[in-house]
């Protein structure tokens, strides 16, 4: 287990390698971002994932195992009375509880 670190001692421990870097004793970290990259991408996808049935399993642990029903739409024709008992009655056909 890592033990904790605060603050302080993160700066502590990044300003004595600045020193020690500074003074020749340790060698500052070299960052190659392509190269980086490169060999992030090659453990992006597993080999079993680049073939059909790495496919296949992908889209059975994917897919949706209920029955998706497709919305309906009902057609609602609002003629403008200025009643405000048609808008509650409008309102009652979408939701019965009202």
């Amino acid at each position: 287990m890592v033990p904790e670190m605060d603050d302080q001692t993160q700066s502590f421990d990044a300003q004595q390698m600045v020193e020690e870097i500074q003074e020749g004793g340790q060698k500052a970290p070299s960052v190659d971002l392509d190269a980086d990259y490169e060999a992030a991408k090659s453990f992006s996808v597993s080999e079993i994932d680049a073939t059909e049935e790495g496919a296949k399993a992908a889209e059975a642990a994917t897919s949706s195992q209920f029955e998706v029903s497709q919305p309906q739409s009902a057609p609602t024709e609002a003629q403008a009375t200025g009643n405000p008992d048609d808008y509650l009655d409008m309102a009652k056909e979408v939701n019965p509880n009202l």
